[in-house]
Formats: C-alpha cells, sequence, structure tokens
C-alpha cells in the first residue's frame, strides 16, 4: 500500500470530524526538496467546500493527523500545501515486512481474471531478423512480463508472414543461384541465407529492369515486365494451387528460418508460448465477413467488394473483401483475433507489438471487432512504437542495408569486452567469466537504452554510449548491482532476523521511500504498457543507493544493529534492481 493509500482514510476522518464534510478525493503530491516532509496534502481544492483560508485549514488538519494517526510525526503548512513528516517507525515497520519478501511487488494472477494475450515479433520469413525488430521484441516481451508482474495471465504470441511475393522472390533466387546451398553446406544460420537470395533477387530485378528500359520500356512497363517479377508471381500461382514442389522447397526453405529465428530469439532472451503463421490464417475472417453483412455492418458495392463505412467515427470506407472474394490483411487479422479466442478462451484482452506506421489499421481492427459484437475487443490494444536509427542513417533489407540483429548483439557484446578492459574491472576473471559477463554487459546496455525510452518516441541508437558505466544506463545498474552483491558476500555476521533500531538516518529514510513505490510503479507500467517506467524508477532506486553508499558507512559502521539493518537495505536494494530488471528482460551479474 502506498503512502498516500494509507493517508487518506485518515484524512478524509479528519476532515469529517473537524468540519462535518466528506471528501472523495484526496490530491496529493511529493514534497518540495527545499521543504521538509515525504508526501504533501493540496489543500486548494478543499476550499471550495470548506470556508477557511489554505494555512488555517492545513494547520487544523496536520494537528489533528499528528494528534490521531501514528504514521504522522510531525507537519509544516506553506501557501495551501501540508507537508506531512512520516514517523521512523512506519519505515522501519514497513521495511521488515518487505525485506524477506521474495518478488515484492509482484501479484499473483487471479485463476478467475480473464488473461492477456501479447503479440510480438511477428517476422518475414525472406530475412533475419534487424534492429527494428530487437525494438518490438524487447517491447513485447517486457510488457508481456510487466503485465504478468502486474497481476493477469499472460500468453505470448507471434504471426509469421511465412507466404506471400516476398519468399517467392527469396526462393525463387535460391533456385537460380543458390547451387543446392543449405546451411550446413554454408555455415551460415538459416534466416541469413534465404536474407541473402532475397537480396539476389532484388539485385537481379533491378538489373532486368535497367535493360529492359534500356531497349525503350518506361519504367513503370519495366518494372511489371520484368522476367524474374514475372516468374516469382507466377511461383506464388503455384503455392496457392498447392503445386508439390514450390510447397516443398517453401517448406524447406521457410524451417531455415524459423532455426535461425530461434537462435536469435534465444540469445535476445525472448520467448513465446504460441505462433501463428499466415498461411494458415490468411483465410480467416470470410466467414465473419458474412456475419457481418448479415447484420448491416458491412456493405457489399456493385461490383461485389465489400466495405465498412467507419466515416461516422471519423475514419474512412474500408475494403474487407475484394471483389474477386479473396481477402484482404484486414479480414486476416479479424479472423486470427477471433480464432485466438477461440483457442484460449480465458483471454480477454490483447496487445498488438507493431510499428506506428499500422496505428489506422489498428484503430480500424479494434472498431470493427466491437461492432461485431465481441466483448473483449474493449480491451485491445495497440503497442505502437516509433523507428529505431543509428548514426549511419536508416535501413533497407531489399538492399541488405539492415542492421542484423545477431551482428547488433554480437557488436554490444565486444563493446562491452572493450570498455571493461579499458576500464581493468576484470582482474582475476577467467576467460569464461569473462566471457559471459560481456555479454551479460553489453546485453544489459542494448536493451536498457531502448527500453528505457517511451516506446512512442522515435530512438537514435548509440551503442558506446549505451555502455557506459556511468549515467541513466544498464551497465551503471548493473554495476551498482554487482557493488551491493560484493557488501554482502563481505559481511561476516548474521543479518537475516530484523535489526534493532529506533530511527533512520535521511538517506535511509530516502531509500525505503523509493522502495515503497516499486508495486505502484509496476501496476502504472502496465496500465501504460511502458517499460520506461520500470527502467527510470530503477535508475531512481540506484542513484538514491548511491547516494546513500556515499554519506553512511555500511561495513564500517561500529554499531552492530546499524550495521545489519543498513546490509538488509542494500541487499533489498539489489533484490528490488534484479526484479525490475527480469522485467525488463536483463540479467545482472554478481561480479564486475
Amino acid at each position: 500500500m502506498t503512502l498516500s493509500q494509507t493517508l487518506t482514510p485518515s484524512i478524509q476522518k479528519a476532515i469529517q470530524d473537524l468540519f462535518d464534510v466528506t471528501v472523495e478525493k484526496i490530491e496529493f503530491q511529493a514534497t518540495r526538496k527545499e521543504f521538509e516532509g515525504d508526501i504533501t496534502m493540496v489543500i486548494f481544492p478543499l476550499l471550495k467546500i470548506i470556508k477557511s483560508n489554505p494555512v488555517e485549514l492545513g494547520n487544523k488538519i496536520g494537528n489533528y493527523l499528528v494528534e490521531n494517526v501514528a504514521e504522522v510525526s510531525k507537519f509544516n503548512v506553506v501557501s495551501g500545501f501540508l507537508n506531512i513528516v512520516i514517523s521512523d517507525a512506519h519505515y522501519l515497520n514497513f521495511f521488515n515486512s518487505i525485506k524477506d519478501n521474495a518478488k515484492y511487488g509482484f501479484v499473483t494472477p487471479s485463476p478467475e481474471d480473464k488473461a492477456v494475450m501479447v503479440e510480438y515479433s511477428s517476422p518475414n520469413t525472406n530475412k533475419p531478423l534487424h534492429l527494428g525488430h530487437v525494438r518490438n521484441n524487447l517491447l513485447g516481451y517486457s510488457v508481456a512480463e510487466i503485465i504478468k508482474a502486474s497481476g493477469k495471465k499472460v500468453y505470448k504470441t507471434q504471426i509469421i508472414n511465412d507466404r506471400g511475393i516476398h519468399i517467392c522472390k527469396s526462393m525463387l533466387a535460391w533456385q537460380k543461384f543458390g547451387k543446392d546451398q543449405t546451411p550446413e553446406s554454408t555455415g551460415l544460420k538459416g534466416d541469413k541465407l534465404v536474407g541473402n537470395f532475397y537480396v539476389a533477387f532484388d539485385k537481379a530485378y533491378k538489373d532486368e529492369i535497367n535493360q529492359l528500359m534500356a531497349e525503350g520500356k518506361t519504367e513503370d512497363e519495366a518494372k511489371k515486365q520484368a522476367p524474374i517479377i514475372l516468374e516469382a508471381q507466377d511461383m506464388l500461382r503455384k503455392w496457392e494451387a498447392g503445386d508439390e514442389e514450390v510447397v516443398a522447397l517453401w517448406k524447406t526453405m521457410n524451417q531455415w528460418v524459423y532455426d535461425g529465428f530461434a537462435t536469435t530469439y534465444k540469445n535476445l532472451g525472448v520467448d513465446f508460448d504460441s505462433y501463428y503463421y499466415e498461411s494458415n490464417t490468411y483465410l480467416l475472417g470470410k466467414d465473419v465477413v458474412q456475419i457481418g453483412l448479415e447484420k448491416g455492418i458491412f456493405e457489399k458495392d456493385p461490383d461485389g467488394s465489400v466495405w465498412i463505412d467507419l466515416t461516422a467515427e471519423g475514419l474512412d470506407r474500408k475494403i474487407v473483401l475484394r471483389s474477386d472474394g479473396t481477402a484482404v490483411y484486414m479480414t486476416q487479422d479479424i479472423g486470427t483475433a477471433i480464432q485466438r479466442v477461440k483457442d484460449m478462451p480465458d483471454v480477454g484482452g490483447m496487445v498488438y507489438t507493431v510499428g506506428n506506421e499500422q496505428d489506422y489499421h489498428f484503430k480500424v481492427l479494434f472498431l470493427i471487432l466491437k461492432k461485431l459484437g465481441f466483448d473483449w475487443a474493449d480491451n485491445l490494444y495497440h503497442l505502437s512504437y516509433g523507428m529505431v536509427d543509428l548514426p549511419s542513417g536508416k535501413m533497407k533489407s531489399r538492399e541488405g542495408t539492415v542492421v542484423d540483429a545477431d551482428d547488433l548483439m554480437q557488436d554490444m557484446q565486444d563493446t562491452a569486452q572493450q570498455i571493461s578492459e579499458e576500464l581493468g574491472k576484470l582482474d582475476g576473471y577467467s576467460e569464461e567469466e569473462k566471457a559471459r559477463l560481456y555479454k551479460i554487459i553489453g546485453m544489459g546496455a542494448l536493451k536498457y537504452y531502448i527500453l528505457k525510452v517511451d516506446p512512442k518516441k522515435r530512438i537514435l541508437f548509440n551503442p558506446e554510449e549505451s555502455v557506459d558505466f556511468a549515467g541513466n544506463t544498464g551497465p551503471f545498474i548493473q554495476y551498482t548491482y554487482a557493488r551491493i552483491q560484493s557488501i554482502i558476500r563481505k559481511a561476516d555476521f548474521d543479518f537475516s532476523n530484523d535489526a534493532k533500531v529506533d530511527s533512520l538516518h535521511e538517506k535511509e529514510k530516502e531509500l525505503i521511500k523509493q522502495l515503497e513505490l516499486f508495486p505502484e510503479v509496476i501496476q502504472n507500467a502496465a496500465q501504460n504498457h511502458s517499460p520506461a517506467l520500470i527502467a527510470n524508477y530503477t535508475y531512481d532506486l540506484v542513484k538514491e543507493y548511491n547516494s546513500f553508499y556515499q554519506a553512511v558507512p555500511i561495513l564500517g559502521e561500529a554499531e552492530l544493529e546499524i550495521k545489519k539493518f543498513r546490509v538488509q537495505l542494500s541487499k533489498r536494494v539489489a533484490d528490488t534492481i534484479a526484479d525490475a530488471f527480469s522485467l525488463l528482460g536483463i540479467n545482472v551479474p554478481e561480479r564486475m
């Protein structure tokens, strides 16, 4: 329970007893640094219902609280603000209640609550995962973990775009230029091998376009008439018709990609509970269109195409079925959402982790599902995020200039190694220990740098800046965790029982206040689908701990009970860092 939640009923009772007035809501804010106090009540809203001046009103409520509420030790009034000082006993009781509480702040899901399905990754099978996928995966995984910690059952899923002209391009290029290459024969991850042929197709396609244009064709004509694009379109028709040879090649090359993706996901530290494949879902939704027509939700045009008119809602008309009866992406997404609830009947909401270029698509999708009458449609959320840029500029997958996810992760580990060696922090480590630590630091730097930013904002990702051991970075927080572990290892006394201390140093109190916020931060992060709230809370906690570390002796403290308490407090901070970082998918090192 937060301090505001603890104080609210006491203040409501004070107002009732003093003024015979019932107040529904009490407004709080953080106490400004220049004033004494742990929390501030805003007096001004009460002046509308109680005839008084703000200072007099604040003093009356403050005196009542000091006399009647054990947690309140004193107060001061500044203009229309009542600054409340909370007793050390309150903080000590709170700390003792959580110091050994594993996963403090995490809520166990209730069996009767509806589950949330979180979709992320959802790649195409014609190329490896890239930097944009990294942000997508890290966001989706972290949001799933945060929602789970807030007290919901969560299913992690993705839909893999494994059909269409893009995969046929890679398949055709392999047939033409591949010389029977396989991941085994080349030593390449399967997704990289297939991605190479996607690039090879684009090169051959451009060459043919240039040749046709040299022969007098317009650019548009050349793009449509190039033999290699006509062959790819023919291959797609054969796949849709179930041609055995094409389907067999499609299965083989897709499996290469799936195996490659699995390695990347493992290294990235993300996982999934279920997979959906577009080759299985692209026909879903067509039956729903018929139901929508019968209900008058959809309308059929003279050419036979089916639309929904959303102009009254400030959107436009959207096609859901072409005149030839084929589905569009919207149809498929409608059908897939419905199928997921059929597969997992306890799902009561979904989160779609998809870039902000699809904002409009999801507005339309969610509105259609509401109009179709699905109760869970009120609990759909588009986790929209901005692009990730590098100092070197934009990425283009067709031209092979994409920042590969595997290469990025390796670069992060190499950068962590370089900076660690320059700082001379790893004396006495074995080579195996060093390699493990470089991975923990490098991946922590990557994940934290991306997740500390609000999802909606565009990111300029600077690898070297992210591995800085000072400032708002993953390695800085990891280093503080490792420092605390060193303190705990050096503590040559039993600190398992409650320490017998009666008062708190100001820095101890501030640290406990920060710990007290963690459950509320988890809930806010879940409601806002924002790992940034967890990341920046952890940074604030670490800054507060380092201020405490610099201000008071810990193992050097003469009095045993105080020393015991400070080690306990340090351990609780470390546990909270580890728990918070687990929600971001980041590991913490025991030594550093």
